[in-house]
C-alpha cells in the first residue's frame, strides 16, 4: 500500500510540473496592454541616433489614403521592437532580406511598435499605436496583417519562433505573395 501512495504522489507531482511548464510556454508570446505594461516601461536616456524603418508609415489613416489612391493592399506589422525576441528575429529573417525588398513596393506598409523604452517613439505615437493594437485586438507579437484600403482584414499571421533554426519565413512570404 505504501508503494502505491508514493507512486501516486510522484505521478501527481510530475503532472503538476509538466502542466506548469506547458502553460507558461503557451503564454510566452501573449501580451496585453494594461497597467502592468506601464509599470514595466522605463525612462531611458535620449539616444542620439534613432533607427528609421525604410518605407514604413506609422499612421494607418495615412496608409489607407495612399492605398486607395495607389490601389495597393496594406501590410500592417505589429511589433515590440525592444522586448519581443521573436519580433527581432522576424525583422532580421524576413523584413531585412533581399526577397522581401523585392515585394515591399507592392504594399503600403504600416509599422505599429509597442516598445518598453520611452525614447523609441513619441508619447503621442505610443497612444496612437495602443489604439490601433486595441482596434485589431492584437495580443500576440509579432503579428502581420494584410488589409484592404478601407482597413478591413484580408489575411493574418501572428507569432514567429526566435528559436527557429531553419529561419523558415515561407508562411510570411506565401501570405504576401497572395496579394501581389
Amino acid at each position: 500500500m505504501l508503494f502505491y501512495q508514493k507512486l501516486k504522489y510522484i505521478m501527481k507531482s510530475t503532472f503538476f510540473i509538466v502542466f506548469c511548464v506547458l502553460t507558461s510556454i503557451s503564454y510566452a508570446q501573449n501580451f496585453s496592454i494594461d497597467a502592468s505594461f506601464e509599470e514595466d516601461t522605463v525612462e531611458a536616456p535620449v539616444v542620439e541616433e534613432v533607427v528609421q524603418i525604410n518605407n514604413w508609415l506609422t499612421n494607418l489613416e495615412e496608409a489607407k489614403a495612399i492605398a486607395k489612391r495607389e490601389r495597393k493592399p496594406i501590410l500592417l506589422y505589429f511589433t515590440g521592437s525592444d522586448w519581443c525576441a521573436p519580433c527581432v528575429s522576424l525583422k532580421k529573417d524576413f523584413f531585412e532580406t533581399e526577397e522581401f525588398v523585392q515585394y515591399q513596393d507592392e504594399f503600403v506598409m504600416v509599422y505599429i511598435d509597442l516598445p518598453r523604452r520611452l525614447d523609441i517613439i513619441s508619447p503621442e505615437q505610443m497612444e496612437y499605436n495602443k489604439k490601433i493594437i486595441a482596434k485589431y485586438k492584437t495580443n500576440t507579437f509579432p503579428r502581420m496583417m494584410i488589409l484592404d484600403s478601407s482597413g478591413r482584414e484580408k489575411d493574418d499571421l501572428h507569432g514567429y519562433s526566435s528559436y527557429n533554426t531553419y529561419k523558415d519565413t515561407s508562411h510570411h512570404f506565401n501570405m504576401i505573395k497572395k496579394y501581389i
